[in-house]
């Protein structure tokens, strides 16, 4: 594991050394290794402050993190995770690794620009000595395409423009179900069951299924598109 002296971290995080003691004096960051007057920092330290970047972008306190970082230290369950990651009421299940965990999912993968890549997509968080994933699914497909062959850097790019993507059909069924069902949360009439909960969050499983199928169809067809069309004699 690499050590920097305070200047080497702030630089390597991309933020003033100021900063970087005012988090150390928030406890926001775990104490340094000490020789003699020098502090010595590693990649850990560096993972938790491209995590409090993250946390501040989606609009998270210092306060708020300095709380999070502080229940999570005191042994919080990893299923009380989603606030920290930002992932709310969503049902993917975090996953509590150990460094030599994480490796072990990506052989020859975990290098300094990917673990960077996964910090900025939200996809792991630090607590503690330990790297909290945020998803079981996705943690367990990008490990089975790194072991078919994928490097792990195509997976992440990939990943980056999938977001891209589902972010807009995400706003697109948000858009449709709210325009149109908004009154069964009001007064308890309109299109759908009469329920008070909240329609986006109960017809979510639609808006899935449709997405899934779209996906699988869309695939079929790309498939068929490129099987079927003439090959180039080759010389």
């Amino acid at each position: 594991m690499r050590e920097y002296r305070t200047e080497e971290l702030a630089e390597a995080a991309g933020i003033p050394v100021r900063t970087l003691r005012f988090y150390r004096e928030r406890k926001l960051l775990p104490p340094p290794r000490r020789e003699g007057r020098i502090a010595w920092y590693d990649d850990q330290h560096l993972a938790r402050l491209r995590t409090i970047a993250a946390l501040l972008e989606r609009g998270h306190t210092l306060g708020g993190i300095a709380e999070l970082t502080a229940a999570f230290e005191h042994g919080r369950d990893v299923g009380q995770l989603g606030e920290l990651l930002g992932i709310g009421w969503s049902e993917e299940t975090p996953v509590r690794l150990t460094p030599e965990a994480l490796a072990d999912y990506f052989e020859g993968e975990v290098t300094p620009e990917n673990l960077a890549a996964s910090l900025d997509l939200g996809y792991l968080a630090t607590d503690g000595e330990e790297i909290v994933h945020v998803s079981r699914r996705l943690l367990d497909v990008s490990s089975a395409l790194v072991g078919e062959g994928v490097p792990l850097a195509a997976v992440l790019e990939t990943a980056r423009r999938v977001r891209e993507h589902a972010d807009a059909l995400a706003a697109l069924f948000t858009d449709l179900i709210s325009t149109h069902l908004t009154a069964d949360t009001e007064t308890g009439t309109g299109t759908g069951t009469g329920t008070a909960e909240d329609p986006v969050t109960r017809l979510r499983p639609l808006a899935k299924s449709v997405v899934e199928a779209e996906l699988t169809m869309a695939m079929d067809r790309l498939h068929q598109s490129r099987t079927s069309a003439p090959q180039t004699p080759s010389s």
